[in-house]
């Protein structure tokens, strides 16, 4: 009787490889929207509040929390529109995820809209 451990072995190390490996791409490809969506949630917030504070101090804001995520320098350039009704904050990014084999980039428009 011949012994199939080892083939067994190397079924499962085979399957945890490619286990592992879709895990670095999910994880490399969805990265960049769940920093969008941070962004977006911060952007949100501090239009809930644009009555109380300047554009310079929500500029500030956003900078900062552009910063600790590590969104690219055009995600800096945030765009204000006031009106009687609305409160508008925008802007336009790109990123570049490049995993081995594949090379991918990503453009995101953040926009959010809070009525006063």
């Amino acid at each position: 009787m011949k012994s199939r451990a080892g083939r067994s072995t190397l079924g499962c190390l085979f399957m945890l490889l490619l286990l592992v490996t879709a895990v670095y791409f999910v994880f490399n490809l969805a990265e960049p929207h769940w920093r969008y969506y941070q962004f977006r949630d911060s952007m949100s917030q501090a239009a809930r509040f644009a009555d109380d504070l300047t554009d310079a101090q929500i500029t500030r804001q956003l900078h900062a929390k552009a910063d600790s995520l590590g969104l690219p320098e055009e995600a800096y350039r945030l765009r204000f529109n006031r009106t009687a009704n609305t409160f508008i904050i925008w802007t336009q990014y790109s990123e570049l995820v490049e995993l081995p084999g594949f090379s991918r980039t990503f453009v995101f428009e953040p926009r959010v809209e809070a009525l006063r």
